[in-house]
């Protein structure tokens, strides 16, 4: 089994046992399972499934971080976190729509990176809650 742990800035969000974890990292998808080697990678916008104990899927959608593992321990430190669960559709729509009207507007006021995050965000959310 592997211990993972996921950490916000607000603290701990949860720790549980987990037989695999599947992660997108800045060099792709990665599967990891006990005694896998040592790794430090960074997260994209992705979504994250973790497999239980009992053999239980549970998705989730993170918005980057990094994911460190070292001797059956895994951390993943992020900005924010969701389960499947935890998503509000409407409001993950509300978010995508709202980020889309900002990158169709040409204002020069908008800062553009961040409307693009924003709807990587709410896309990524509606992807794991469908």
């Amino acid at each position: 089994m592997i211990r993972c742990k996921i950490v916000t800035p607000e603290g701990e969000y949860r720790t549980l046992d987990a037989s695999m974890i599947n992660i997108v990292s800045v060099n792709g998808q990665l599967g990891i399972l006990p005694h896998h080697m040592p790794l430090v990678t960074m997260l994209k916008i992705s979504e994250m499934s973790i497999i239980t104990q009992n053999q239980k899927r549970e998705n989730f959608a993170v918005s980057g971080g990094m994911f460190y593992f070292e001797n059956d321990e895994a951390t993943i430190l992020c900005d924010a976190i969701e389960s499947e669960q935890d998503i509000d559709l409407n409001r993950a729509v509300a978010a995508k729509e709202r980020a889309e009207k900002r990158l169709a507007s040409n204002d020069p006021n908008i800062d553009v990176r961040r409307a693009e995050l924003a709807l990587s965000k709410a896309l990524n959310r509606i992807h794991v809650k469908q």
